[in-house]
């Protein structure tokens, strides 16, 4: 072979190792998208999990469930050592049965829902109403005397809320374009110092109402249309509040309030019947592996909370994305992909009480911060993402890249980078692929409220996938319309198929995500700030 021949061939050879990986890349996402998109379950173990299970408060009889369900589906699936990991929590609670009736001036049956973690009635109770609006220690003086005997409203009425924008919303460009700018971080010390006594509150006028001789107290729903929620944060072991808390409908608690104005008061009779659950004070992540070739070469991650509140069936909230996750470990598993770094499966509790479950796991495998061992679950959590200085366990460079999905069931627009510009194009390349389904789109903004912000709080690449938002804010979030019928099949086998693809990219791709710096305690924004002395909470 002489010299020219040898150059061009040389060429050429290299050409077709560089084009290699690339055309396996190809051929990956072309399997995943068929299998994903001809042969996708995930609206059948939507429909497991959300009809079949119902919803999940944390720690409940049917979150225990719908761990061993979980477990089985990762098992079924031939992924690696499917187990519970746990985290310290609380207590557990459901609901048996509920009602509330109006008795005069005229019967009438009352839409509510049992406080989540309050106590039952013990029985039908028969009492008549006294408006008593308090948010704060302050406003207990004004009431002091008067409510003995009393079935105590305690929210203000408000007034009707009319919709004056779209309920259901699909992003387009412009909307996304919104979300692409730089987000400054905040830093206020004064109200991180004031955020434990907050979450103490409830037990405190828990203690001024059955010190005062009320029986039950009531507060109105958030949202109009008869929609009712339910939450409720008193879950640690030895803080469960004494009296029976239980939310009404908007539109049946101000018929109450204006019928408490008027005179007379009327008379109600509540029946909360609730049951406790404190066989194990633990929580539970679910968590399965799909193994990779290079142990070295560490591992990355999808996740989703599987925990909901119980006023609807948890469906949007999140057993949509409970429902993707699995349906990726299937599609990957199904293909029998063996990628370089391990992709790990994770389905987390604790999330609706304060993302409690994924902080588990980051303390476990990744990293700590200071914490008081004598403090409640929901005392450190208020203080955690605030404590410094923060201590690198020995596998916390092992998790490359996080993957969330937690903002409904609408289908994937893309990734917040989460102000890490230097990520921006390596994601934007795993996205690629999906740009035909809607799904290339990354914005530098950030956003919160979810189970990657821990990770981000300690410097490692954990991010949100961006969702159409459709109905999940104007009325399906926590409410009781969550149910199955508000998912849009297409839209789930989309985000299944995206997230697949995504983290089979991740685990094979040459190079990692940038790292922001570790973060270390930061100064106030705003040095020169004023604030009125901190309420008695």
């Amino acid at each position: 072979m002489n010299s020219l021949k040898a150059m061009r061939y040389g060429v050429a050879l290299a050409a077709l190792m560089a084009a290699v990986p690339a055309m396996a890349q190809s051929n990956d996402v072309a399997r995943i998208i068929d299998e994903g998109m001809n042969r996708g379950q995930v609206m059948l173990t939507a429909h497991e999990l959300i009809d079949g299970i119902g919803a999940r408060l944390t720690n409940s009889p049917s979150m225990r469930r719908a761990e061993s369900w979980a477990l089985g589906k990762f098992a079924s699936y031939g992924l690696s050592n499917p187990r519970r990991e746990a985290f310290r929590f609380g207590r557990g609670w459901e609901i048996v049965s509920a009602s509330a009736t109006m008795l005069g001036p005229r019967p009438m049956s009352l839409d509510m829902i049992p406080v989540a973690w309050t106590p039952g009635t013990n029985g039908a109770i028969r009492a008549p109403i006294v408006m008593a609006p308090i948010s704060k220690i302050e406003h207990f003086d004004a009431y002091r005397g008067k409510l003995a005997g009393k079935i105590v409203m305690i929210s203000l009425p408000g007034e009707g809320s009319e919709q004056t924008k779209p309920g259901f919303v699909r992003y387009d460009s412009a909307a996304l374009k919104d979300y692409d700018d730089f987000d400054q971080p905040q830093y206020d010390p004064e109200a991180v110092a004031r955020r434990p006594f907050r979450a103490d509150f409830p037990l405190k006028l828990d203690a001024f109402l059955k010190a005062e001789g009320a029986l039950a107290w009531v507060r109105v729903s958030r949202r109009d249309g008869g929609l009712l929620h339910g939450e409720g944060y008193t879950y640690a072991v030895g803080k469960t509040p004494t009296l029976p808390g239980i939310e009404l409908s908007a539109e049946d608690y101000r018929r109450l309030s204006r019928f408490a104005k008027t005179g007379p008061a009327p008379t109600l009779e509540i029946n909360s019947n609730v049951r406790f659950d404190d066989s194990d004070a633990n929580g539970y992540n679910i968590i399965a592996d799909l193994p990779g070739s290079d142990p070295k070469a560490g591992y990355v991650m999808a996740g989703a909370h599987m925990d909901s509140w119980v006023a609807g069936d948890g469906a949007v909230d999140n057993g949509a994305g409970t429902a993707v996750v699995i349906e990726a470990a299937r599609i990957l598993s199904r293909l029998g992909v063996r990628p370089k770094r391990t992709i790990r499966f994770a389905l987390w509790s604790g999330e609706e009480q304060g993302l409690i479950g994924s902080l588990g796991y980051i303390e476990k495998h990744l990293a700590s911060r200071p914490m008081n061992p004598n403090a409640s679950v929901d005392e450190n959590y208020a203080r955690w993402a605030t404590s410094y200085p923060i201590t690198r366990r020995a596998g916390y460079g092992d998790l490359k890249a996080y993957f969330n999905m937690d903002n409904g069931s609408g289908k994937l627009r893309g990734i917040y980078a989460e102000n890490n510009g230097a990520a921006e194009p390596l994601l934007s390349s795993w996205l690629d692929p999906f740009e035909s389904m809607g799904a290339g789109t990354v914005v530098a903004g950030r956003t919160g409220g979810t189970d990657h912000v821990y990770l981000q709080s300690i410097g490692v690449p954990g991010f949100q996938f961006i969702q159409d938002p459709l109905d999940y804010g104007t009325r399906l979030h926590h409410s009781s319309a969550d149910t199955l019928d508000h998912m849009k099949p297409e839209d789930m086998r989309q985000a299944a198929v995206v997230m697949a693809g995504v983290l089979l990219a991740a685990a094979n791709s040459d190079k990692e995500l940038p790292r922001p710096p570790l973060p270390t305690q930061p100064n106030a924004t705003d040095p020169f700030k004023y604030e009125y002395p901190p309420e008695r909470m």
